[in-house]
């Protein structure tokens, strides 16, 4: 996630979601939950990049947070409003869920209990908008070792292969990207994998390559639909 207060933006998020938060280097803020091992599918953390663009539209990526009741949702919109959050609208009507924003207008939605997300942990959901929720599901199905669990024109899902953790979702949208993705999925090669033998394999199946101009150690690419990712290290 980018930031322009990577640190203010991570605090929010840590309160947001009772986790823990460390920083691998300047301008730089890592969120995961006490105790958390990676690869453990458990949970998908969150980075905060410092950057000096402006958000300018609506995510195509935001993530969905779980409740275990009505009361429940009450109190976690007016914690997380404590919080500096605000209720926004993205033109959703009438509906169950309250979607909001954190402090750098980035959206969210704080869900209504629904049983399918009882053992998630707080993130429910990572959602991304797309034109294809077919081709999307495909492609990041393929990419990861995830599970598809439900897929129509209008929408997917997936899980991890062990059934922990949040799922990964698409939802079609007619709304078309614009720049650079705000929030955005990072994937890593298992321990011992090789990033060349792994980023060849990605773009087997439909990735490209993106060229920031820029000398890092991980690789940016881009989904079928245009949506950049980073493969990372092996960690």
């Amino acid at each position: 996630m980018k930031a322009r207060d990577d640190s203010a933006l991570g605090g929010f998020w840590a309160q947001a979601l009772g986790w823990g938060v460390s920083s691998e280097g300047p301008g730089v803020t890592n969120l995961e939950p006490e105790g958390f091992v990676y690869p453990d599918p458990v949970a998908v953390c969150v980075d905060l990049i410092v950057s000096s663009e402006p958000k300018t539209v609506k995510n195509r990526v935001h993530v969905d947070l779980a409740t275990t009741s009505a009361a429940h949702q009450e109190q976690v919109v007016a914690r997380l409003k404590d919080l500096g959050a605000t209720v926004a609208d993205v033109g959703q009507g009438e509906v169950p869920w309250t979607v909001m924003a954190d402090p750098e207008g980035n959206e969210f939605c704080v869900l209504d209990p629904r049983p399918l997300y009882r053992d998630t942990g707080p993130i429910a959901a990572v959602v991304v908008d797309c034109a294809d929720p077919r081709a999307m599901a495909r492609f990041w199905s393929e990419a990861t070792d995830w599970t598809l669990h439900e897929v129509t024109d209008q929408g997917a899902r997936l899980r991890s292969a062990k059934g922990v953790g949040p799922y990964l979702e698409f939802v079609r949208t007619p709304d078309v990207k614009s720049g650079w993705n705000r929030v955005h999925l990072d994937v890593r090669p298992y321990p011992g994998d090789d990033p060349a033998v792994e980023a060849a394999r990605l773009r087997s199946l439909g990735a490209t390559a993106v060229d920031l101009g820029q000398d890092v150690p991980w690789r940016v690419l881009a989904d079928p639909e245009g949506n950049e990712f980073c493969l990372l290290t092996p960690g």
